[in-house]
């Protein structure tokens, strides 16, 4: 299940979604809107996103996830519009037979939606500017958080 929502996401919801009796690991990241992106302090976030391609892409990545490990279960939902410090933009959640699989399921998903699908934010700084970024372009280095 992969969707887009203006709506604040569930992710308890989003959890028990891909819970199974076939699966021994649930793995569940969050993206939140932080309030310092380097040195630069963040008051809020606003998504966009081109929702047609933009859901294509996101089943896409969800059959390649498919076919690279043994996932019971995935479920993908991603804000879109206005959001405040500390707000859930993004959430990822992937079940599996063992939880190494399913924490590379869940890498894979999350670093791969940042670079391939058509959702940009514009930061909104506390000086008063604000900027549009697409994560994939002038992505963080490896390993660095939303």
């Amino acid at each position: 299940m992969t969707e887009l929502t203006h709506n604040p996401i569930d992710y308890t919801a989003l959890t028990e979604q891909v819970r199974s009796d076939q699966a021994g690991a649930v793995v569940l990241f969050l993206g939140t809107v932080r309030e310092l992106t380097g040195d630069r302090q963040t008051i809020a976030l606003d998504y966009d996103a081109y929702p047609e391609m933009a859901v294509a892409k996101l089943a896409e990545l969800e059959a390649e996830a498919r076919e690279q490990w043994p996932v019971t279960e995935i479920a993908i939902s991603h804000r879109l519009g206005h959001l405040e410090l500390g707000e859930v933009s993004v959430a990822v959640a992937v079940s599996a037979p063992h939880r190494g699989q399913a924490f590379e399921a869940g890498r894979f998903l999350i670093d791969e939606l940042k670079v391939r699908v058509p959702i940009w934010k514009k930061e909104n700084w506390a000086d008063g500017t604000t900027e549009w970024v697409h994560p994939g372009i002038d992505a963080p280095a490896a390993g660095d958080s939303t």
